[in-house]
């Protein structure tokens, strides 16, 4: 959600002589605050659909993890190439690069969201 609601959105605002500086501080938070618990939760959602408690529709295994490859294999098509070549683009807070990601990050936050959402509708499920 940061990342959707502010972080890419302020990144507008900065002028494009500084844009570089700010994207490699960026760069270098991602693997604690990113990467780490993405990857947490990938190896998690992997490891549902062997381990899962008795009786668990496979909606709920299967749909978070559907949910989470897709958010996976879209970064890998799109938003991380796309910040790879900003990263690289002189203009900044003025590249398109930006402006597809602004466009488009919001499905991988839907992505993101919609997992959580099937894990919670099967954990109700199971209680119920």
């Amino acid at each position: 959600w940061a990342h959707e609601v502010d972080i890419f959105r302020s990144w507008r605002l900065i002028d494009p002589a500084s844009f570089s500086v700010v994207q490699t501080r960026h760069w270098r938070k991602l693997p604690f605050w990113v990467f780490a618990p993405v990857g947490l939760e990938f190896a998690g959602a992997i490891a549902l659909l062997w381990f899962h408690p008795a009786g668990s529709p496979p909606c709920g295994f299967w749909g978070g993890f559907a949910c989470q490859l897709a958010s996976h294999v879209l970064t890998a098509i799109l938003w991380g190439r796309w910040q790879a070549k900003l990263s690289k683009d002189a203009r900044g807070s003025k590249s398109p690069y930006l402006g597809y990601i602004l466009k488009t990050h919001w499905v991988r936050t839907l992505l993101v969201n919609a997992a959580g959402f099937v894990y919670l509708a099967w954990l109700l499920e199971l209680i119920a």
